[in-house]
């Protein structure tokens, strides 16, 4: 028997899994090309503000109540960070262009074609975006059509990995957390929709090691075209 069987609904993240984050280091090479002095790589640049993205959303989360600042804010603050980490000036329409590659960072290729093959079971995203961020995201990715719901940590004021945005799924879908496939390329997020309860796939396209601070995945895929297979469809 699959170890997914009985699912009810599956919830995707949105950045790095449903949406891929190629399209964002190429907004930075872009910008990062047009500067006439030594700038880091595209690559270290997008990473550090990737990373720094991440570490605000939950240092917000852990400063508690009044601290709560939207994803779209925290993304400018982590991208002010990345620009004073390597003393880098950008005009402000540079600034902009860079922001606005989270609005469209693109679908994974496969994105469509999973989401299909996964009707009729509910399909949602579960993401720290903003909610016009997801939003813009599916539009651009002519995804509308095929997801029942996009819900945001907006929600709760609070950021994944915190039990309170995972809840979100169980209430809109009105299902126990074993009901739910959760899917996501992020270990960390893995680790903590598994705390919750969720019978996670992760995507793990890098190849990389399980987290160590939650529990294991339930299943483990290298693209998102592994997972209707996974899940039985």
């Amino acid at each position: 028997m699959s170890t997914f069987a009985g699912i009810r609904t599956v919830i995707f993240d949105a950045y790095g899994t449903l949406f891929r984050l190629d399209s964002i280091e190429r907004a930075c090479a872009t910008v990062l090309a047009n500067r006439a002095v030594t700038a880091p790589s595209a690559a270290q640049f997008a990473n550090l503000w990737r990373a720094k993205q991440l570490e605000y959303s939950v240092h917000r989360s852990l400063m508690g109540e009044g601290h709560y600042e939207d994803f779209a804010t925290i993304t400018a603050e982590a991208l002010d960070y990345a620009l004073a980490r390597f003393a880098i000036d950008l005009p402000s329409a540079d600034c902009s262009a860079l922001l606005g590659a989270w609005q469209t960072p693109g679908a994974d290729p496969e994105a469509e074609h999973v989401l299909v093959a996964l009707a009729p079971l509910p399909r949602a995203i579960l993401s720290n975006g903003a909610p016009t961020m997801l939003e813009a995201a599916v539009a651009a990715a002519d995804l509308g059509d095929r997801l029942d719901a996009i819900l945001s940590a907006d929600e709760v004021q609070v950021y994944k990995p915190h039990s309170r945005v995972y809840a979100l799924g169980t209430a809109r879908f009105g299902c126990d957390a074993r009901e739910i496939a959760f899917v996501t390329g992020n270990g960390w997020d893995a680790a903590g929709a598994a705390a919750f309860g969720f019978r996670v796939c992760w995507i793990n396209r890098g190849n990389l090691p399980e987290e160590r601070h939650g529990p294991r995945p339930t299943a483990v895929v290298g693209s998102l075209a592994d997972v209707p297979m996974v899940l039985g469809h």
